[in-house]
Order: structure tokens, then C-alpha cells, then sequence
């Protein structure tokens, strides 16, 4: 695991000066604190920070083939890498170390770009061609690994994070007010835009190669959905199979590996099957809420650690620990994301850290196998439309008049969904047109904002993705969804910086591609199987995981969130919400936003929304800022003025 960065310059007499390339890898310097390199040659320049998990003595980056003409700098690891170095050896290809990198370099050599078509694992990396003046970026396939680039009119710029790229001067972009909506409208920014114009994700599954200034993007894999018959039995050896080659590669490291558990079934399965896998002690970790009456995932954790012998470590957080995070969180995401789970994973991370270099999660279950309650809920929607046929617009009717009596906002939420088409209504596996952002947006934004915004703009990206599957069954059309939106540019995000943050790998075996193509030719019914979301998961660990942990109900790992925010922090949200730095942005009414701070309760609960504007006003004030951007405590500094 590292950060890589780099700069090419399309004038070919230009140079690259080192000491660019030395404060773009610094700005990263947390991916990688144990060691750092760099190279320049004409008009590009590579990067590098190290955390060292394979070949400690040797994996030196950036690094060559034999004689210098392919440079590479990689962030990631590649499982099937010993598979690959044995056929390039067969084929004549001298090693000098033993790391998955120098695997790629050979790799690139024989087949060029299409050389990511035969990696297994999780990456982002940059190739430096010197022979055909071409440089290739790379990234796997479902956004394990993050990859930013910035295409200006003298140069492309490159890096792990953002942070490494506005570290150059020349790159000093606007920020996208388009992208503010998009944003509101999912709790994430789901597509390639960022909210920096001109900076872009390089799409997972993608790889683009750079020559004579000119980019090109191609899609070298996608997740293609071909049930096929199948007996139950026969799709729970594969499954178990599958998990336990899975779990093996993962393990793959040369210093100690930890696990992260939640208390559900797809973490505790990965300590379960890494058991007699590793000659280090197993460590796990969780973490709990000072807060009284959430639920607490702890004994659950403790079980799965006794049941498979691991030292056990937890932690809890308060709502200071919470409010102390928030800054820190904007800094190292780089892009505004509602996700208070975020907290969870990174304090444990930051315990973690400690004891291993390598975390393994069970993040992706619910993406391979339809995990999430919205999959059956959204099913069991769909069904009772087409059975109510005519009758929807009466039975909504009632919903609502139920909903005013009860004051649910489950009940609300139903009663509208009943009544526009599936591809108006989702939007993520957590959203519903009850969000305040979707309903109100007209009286929060401002006139100015509101008459230039183009909200169709806001939703292309799960609409393209709708387009995609539309011939598919239900269920798979909402995973796929998930697959190429919330989850590389929520889920993903979140992993990968929270670790990060912290100096930690973070792996994820159940998004290993060859699970994801099993799953996706699996019949929906092993998946939603009446009242039980990921049916054939369960049935298949039915010997291996804990009961109590295999049948008890989807927690999700819950954060005490919003009683923090309504009463420990609520002085503290105003301030930040109603900051007049923040209001005047333009974006939204002041007297809007003071009614939503106001009309939140336990009877209408907008603590998400909250949040999401103070993740929107931290991220303004550490990236927004031209001349803060490189300096992690400009979110402080502003706060203490």
C-alpha cells in the first residue's frame, strides 16, 4: 500500500523539477511513511510513498525493467502475482525482486495496457513508456484503490489523493457548483467529477494512456449479470470455495495482518477463514459509543474473536471524539461524504495501528450477494406495484393518511415510492424522495443557485448505469448500481482513506472480481430469497459463522450520530452551518437553513442533512481556499477565528 503521484508535461523539451515531485508525495506522505522515491525523465515525473507489506528489504519504488525504459509507480497489491512472475520467467523475464510491482513491469512488456486485464487484485497505478513516449494510468476493477488526475493545457497531473496534485502550482481549479446538488442529492458524488473542475476519479475498470497530449479512456472490464441454473448445493461449494481462496490471497503479507469486525456475518466469515492461514497471531478490532441505548456491536465482536481464537481489541468514542473528527475527516476524503461510519473506522483504525500494517473487512458482502434490507424492501415495492396495478394511487392515498397518524417516516417514505417508476426513486441504497434535499431543494438553495442548476445533470450517472441494465431482473439492476456508485465512491472512498489516514492497508476479499462474476451468475432468488437478504452467504456459513451473529437483524454498524449532533454538538453545527463564510458561498438561504436546524426532532429527523452540510462546509474550508490547500490545519485555523 502506497500513494503515488506524478506530472507529464506534453511540451517534450519541459522538465519535471524534483523538487515538485518531492512536495506532491509529501502531501501524502501518510499512505507511505517508510520510505519515498522518485524519477524524472524529460517531460514526466513519478512520485512515490511507501508502506511496506511485501518484500521489506526491496520493494524501492518507482521502480524499472532491466533497462530503464518502463518505469512504473503502483499503489495496491496484486494477489495472482507469484501465478504471473512464474509464466513471464517461462517466457524469459529476469526478476530483481520479489514484489508484485516488478510483476506489472513485465507484464506491461508483454502485453502492454492489456495487462491489467490478467491482475487480481486491488490498484492504481502509473507506467512510464520511454520508447513510445506514453504514459499509462490504471485502476482495478471496482475502485478498491483511488486514482485523480487533472488535465490542464500544458500538463496532466496524477496522485493517489487530490491533495497531491493541487500541491503544484499550476493547478489551481475553481470549485464546480454543479457538483454541490449532486452531492446533496446521493450524500456522496457518485461519476468521475469531483468538486474541483477538471479534476476527475479515473473510473474503476478503466485505464487511460496519454501520448502526444492527447488522453484516451478505455473500459476494460464491467460486471455482466448471466444468471444460469444452478442447484443450491453446487452454488454453496463455489461460494465456500471461493471465500476460502479469497481469504488465502488476501492473507498474503510479510508483516502482521489484523481484522476488522462489525459483529455481522462478512466479517466475522473472514476471520473465520483465515484460521491456520498465517504463522502471525490473529488480532481483531472494534470499537463502541459512550452513548446509552444504541446498539452495541461489542459482544458480537468478542464472540467471533473467541469462537476463532484471536486477541481481541476494542475502543469507544464520544460525541467530542466525533465533533474532533469531522475536520479531519474533510481533509483526508477530499470530497464531501455523508458517511458517519466513517468515525468508526477511523478511530479503530488509528487502534489498530498499533499492533498491525494490514487490515482485512468484510466490506462488499452486501454489494456481491444483496445484503441490504433496501433490496427486499424495494423488491417487495415492486411487486405489490405491478399487483396493485390501478389501484396504487388508493393505496398511497392510505399510506399517507396513516403515515400523519403514526408520524412514520418509513410508512411516508413507501407511500410516495408507490407511485413513480423505479429509476426516478433510487438513487442510492439509502436515499428516497422523503430527503429533505430532494423535496426542498427549491426553498433551501438560492434563487441564483436554483436558476442555475440543472438537476438532470445532478442524477446522470445513476441514470446512465440504469440504462445499462435495464433489460436485468430487480435485484440485479440495484446491485449494480451500488457496484459502480455507492460503493467505489462512498463504501470504497471511506475504506481507503480512513486506513490510510492512519498508515493502514485495508483489504477487502469478498470484492475480489472472480466473486463478483461468480455472484453475478448466481439466480436472483439466491440472493433475495423471501424475507432473507443474502440467502446464499448465509446458507453457505451456516457451519462456519456463530448463530447468533449468522440470524440476528442487519445493524449496519450504527453511529449515535444524530443524538450527538441535535444535542452534545448542536451550538457547534450552527456555528459551522451558519458561518457567514458559509453563507456566503450563494448556495443556500440563510433562513432555510435556520428552519432546518430548528424543525429537527425525533418526529422529523434531518440529522443526515445536517451532516451533510457540515461535511459541505468543512470540505469548502480546507479545499475551496486556494492558498490553504496545502496545509492540513487551514480547517482549524479557520474554526478558531
Amino acid at each position: 500500500m502506497c500513494g503515488i503521484c506524478g506530472k507529464l508535461n506534453f511540451d517534450r523539451e519541459a522538465r519535471v523539477a524534483p523538487a515538485l515531485l518531492k512536495k506532491m508525495a509529501d502531501a501524502i506522505e501518510h499512505r507511505g511513511p517508510d520510505d519515498e522515491g522518485y524519477f524524472a525523465s524529460g517531460p514526466v515525473g513519478f512520485g512515490f510513498r511507501r508502506l511496506s507489506i511485501i518484500d521489506l528489504n526491496t520493494g524501492h519504488q518507482p521502480l524499472s525493467n532491466e533497462d530503464e525504459t518502463v518505469w512504473i509507480v503502483f499503489n495496491g497489491e496484486i494477489y495472482n502475482f507469484q501465478e504471473l512472475r512464474d509464466q513471464l520467467t517461462a517466457k524469459g523475464h529476469i526478476f530483481r525482486t520479489k514484489t508484485d510491482t516488478e510483476a506489472i513491469v513485465h507484464l506491461y512488456e508483454e502485453y502492454g495496457p492489456a495487462c491489467v486485464e490478467r491482475l487480481r487484485g486491488m490498484f492504481a497505478f502509473a507506467i512510464w513508456d520511454e520508447r513510445k513516449q506514453q504514459l499509462l494510468l490504471a485502476r482495478d476493477r471496482v475502485g478498491i484503490k483511488p486514482l485523480y488526475y487533472w488535465e490542464g493545457p500544458n500538463a496532466l497531473l496524477f496522485g493517489s489523493e487530490i491533495k497531491a496534485i493541487l500541491a503544484d502550482p499550476d493547478c489551481t481549479p475553481d470549485v464546480d457548483s454543479r457538483m454541490i446538488d449532486r452531492f446533496l442529492s446521493f450524500y456522496y458524488v457518485p461519476g468521475e467529477e469531483t468538486l474541483l473542475k477538471d479534476v476527475y476519479k479515473l473510473a474503476p475498470g478503466s485505464y487511460m494512456v496519454v501520448r502526444n497530449g492527447t488522453a484516451s479512456i478505455t473500459q476494460y472490464w464491467d460486471l455482466e449479470f448471466a444468471p444460469r441454473e444452478i442447484s443450491l448445493s453446487q452454488a454453496k461449494k463455489q461460494v465456500y470455495s471461493l471465500l476460502e481462496q479469497c481469504v488465502r490471497m488476501h492473507m498474503i503479507a510479510d508483516v502482521p495482518v489484523g481484522f476488522l469486525l462489525s459483529g455481522g456475518v462478512d466479517s466475522t466469515a473472514m476471520l473465520g477463514f483465515a484460521t491456520g492461514k498465517t504463522d502471525h497471531k490473529l488480532r481483531s478490532f472494534t470499537l463502541g459509543f459512550s452513548e446509552p441505548g444504541i446498539i452495541d456491536e461489542r459482544p458480537y465482536a468478542q464472540l467471533a474473536a473467541k469462537t476463532f481464537g484471536a486477541e481481541h481489541h476494542e475502543m469507544t468514542i464520544s460525541a467530542k471524539d466525533f465533533a474532533d473528527f469531522l475536520p479531519k475527516f474533510a481533509w483526508h476524503m477530499e470530497e464531501p461524504v455523508c458517511e458517519p461510519q466513517a468515525v468508526a473506522l477511523y478511530y479503530v483504525s488509528r487502534l489498530a495501528k498499533d499492533y498491525v500494517k494490514v487490515l482485512i473487512s468484510g466490506e462488499g458482502g452486501d454489494e456481491a450477494f444483496a445484503g441490504y434490507p433496501n433490496y427486499r424492501n424495494l423488491l417487495w415495492l415492486e411487486h405489490a406495484k405491478r399487483a396493485l396495478g390501478p389501484l396504487k394511487r388508493p393505496a398511497s392515498l392510505a399510506l399517507a393518511g396513516l403515515s400523519s397518524i403514526v408520524r412514520s417516516d418509513r410508512i411516508a417514505k413507501y407511500q410516495q415510492l408507490l407511485l413513480i417508476p423505479f429509476e426516478d426513486y433510487y438513487f442510492s441504497r439509502t436515499s428516497h424522495p422523503k430527503l429533505y434535499f430532494t423535496r426542498m431543494a427549491q426553498e433551501l438553495y438560492t434563487a441564483d443557485y436554483w436558476q442555475h442548476l440543472n438537476k438532470s445533470f445532478s442524477l446522470e450517472p445513476v441514470k446512465r448505469y440504469l440504462r445499462r441494465k435495464s433489460g436485468q431482473g430487480f435485484v440485479n439492476q440495484m446491485l449494480y448500481l451500488d457496484t459502480k456508485t455507492s460503493l467505489p465512491d462512498d463504501l470504497l472512498l471511506k475504506a481507503d482513506k480512513m486506513t490510510m489516514a492512519n498508515s493502514l492497508e485495508l483489504r477487502v476479499p469478498l470484492l475480489d472480481h472472480k466473486m463478483l462474476e461468480f455472484a453475478a451468475t448466481l439466480p436472483e432468488s439466491f440472493k433475495v430469497h423471501g424475507a432473507t437478504t443474502k440467502y446464499i452467504a448465509k446458507e453457505t456459513l451456516q457451519e462456519c459463522v456463530p448463530r447468533e451473529i449468522l440470524h440476528r437483524k442487519k445493524a449496519g454498524f450504527p453511529v449515535p450520530y444524530a443524538s450527538w449532533l441535535r444535542r452534545d454538538l448542536k451550538g457547534w453545527v450552527q456555528s459551522v452551518i451558519l458561518d457567514p463564510q458559509a453563507i456566503s458561498r450563494g448556495y443556500f438561504k440563510k433562513k432555510s437553513l435556520e428552519q432546518l436546524i430548528e424543525n429537527d426532532s425525533k418526529y422529523e429527523n434531518h440529522q443526515k442533512e445536517i451532516l451533510s452540510l457540515v461535511s459541505l462546509e468543512l470540505w469548502h474550508r480546507a479545499f475551496a481556499n486556494k492558498q490553504a490547500r496545502t496545509v492540513e490545519n487551514s480547517i482549524l485555523v479557520h474554526e478558531s477565528r
